[in-house]
């Protein structure tokens, strides 16, 4: 009997997390019901509007809107303004992705490969320099 009953709840355990990977929105909201105070389970993309900075110098993003289609109203400073040529959120299964291309004096279609890591509210990734044709692994911290 305590065998049956140790397999039957393995498999509740084992139901319970393939529907919570598969329903992440009701997963929050059992959470919230339960007072627990886990990280949140963003659904929307409105999650990644604010300022972000690069720890490592005077680099900024502000994401100001994301519309239906993942299209970002975004502006880059470094610490001027830079030209946002391209900007753009995605949902790849439960991460949110950003990409954003600069294009101005000195940043010649650069780019910003990002995903928001919602355990730490970063954004982390990869900038591309074209004009050295070179990756660099960055991060950006929300500025509040």
């Amino acid at each position: 009997m305590t065998v049956l009953a140790v397999g039957v709840l393995f498999l509740c355990i084992l139901c319970w997390q393939f529907y919570a990977a598969a329903s992440p929105g009701l997963f929050a909201t059992v959470l919230a019901r339960n007072g627990e105070t886990s990280p949140a389970i963003h659904t929307d993309l409105t999650i990644l509007k604010g300022r972000w900075r690069r720890p490592d110098g005077g680099y900024v993003i502000e994401i100001k809107e994301i519309d239906s289609s993942g299209k970002i109203d975004a502006a880059y400073f470094n610490p001027n303004f830079i030209k946002v040529s391209k900007a753009e959120a995605t949902r790849e299964g439960g991460a949110f992705k950003v990409f954003i291309e600069l294009r101005d004096t000195g940043y010649p279609g650069c780019t910003y490969t990002l995903t928001y890591d919602p355990q730490t509210d970063r954004l982390k990734g990869i900038y591309f320099q074209t004009a050295i044709q070179q990756k660099f692994d960055v991060i950006f911290l929300r500025i509040k």
